[in-house]
């Protein structure tokens, strides 16, 4: 799952940023609501972490701003603004959610996480495919029972499947979702990572081609049985 976060404290966000790239989030990261604004324009996202307090465009006009041009991406505004205005202004202007800072780091994961369940196609706590299970608050993955030690990369990768069911994605489009837009590396490193997760799940039982090549087109998870 990819996340903006926008945060001009750099304490802050460095912080975030270590907490939720160990949970396998891809993150990207605008220290002012300009370069947020504009990083949404070029690319998508899951969710938006949104600070309120920000240099040339604060978060609620940027906030918003996203929503009269029809961005439809959850945003979770985090401040230090604990007033019940402060709240329902964060709202009313298109919030999805609300944490006040100081926060425990337990608690944003899961708002997270509910908010990824609240979407439009409400997805369950865990993940399944067959015999496969993901639970994403643990980041645990099994097979038949079986624990699966993926890396980093192969456990977005797989969660990314997963949380789209059958659908075809290129090699471009993974790089787009998995990577962030200044760390992108070459189509290669895709099909690298899909033969080395393709091995973990064949060792712990799944069939060769769970993962499916679709051949001119890219990658979709292989039908249930």
């Amino acid at each position: 799952m990819k996340i903006l976060l926008v945060e001009d404290d750099e304490r802050i966000a460095d912080a975030l940023l270590e907490d939720l790239t160990d949970q396998h989030y891809v993150v990207e990261v605008a220290h002012d609501g300009q370069a947020a604004w504009d990083l949404v324009d070029s690319f998508t996202y899951d969710l938006i972490l949104l600070d309120v307090m920000l240099p040339k465009i604060d978060g609620i006009h940027l906030c918003r701003r996203l929503r009269t041009q029809g961005c439809t991406t959850p945003i979770l505004m985090l401040t230090a603004r604990d007033t019940v205005s402060d709240r329902v202004l964060g709202l009313d202007a298109g919030a999805d959610d609300y944490l006040v800072k100081p926060f425990d780091l337990q608690e944003l994961s899961a708002r997270i996480r509910a908010l990824m369940r609240r979407g439009s196609s409400p997805l369950p706590p865990v993940l399944e495919w067959g015999e496969l299970r993901l639970d994403p608050s643990t980041c645990e993955v099994s097979y038949e029972n079986r624990s699966l030690t993926l890396s980093p990369t192969e456990y977005r990768l797989l969660e990314f499947f997963l949380r789209h069911g059958r659908r075809v994605f290129s090699r471009a489009q993974i790089l787009e979702q998995l990577w962030s837009f200044d760390q992108i590396p070459e189509e290669s490193t895709v099909k690298a990572h899909i033969r080395s997760l393709r091995q973990k799940l064949e060792a712990a039982g799944a069939p060769a081609d769970f993962i499916e090549t679709v051949y001119g087109l890219g990658y979709r998870l292989k039908q249930k049985p």
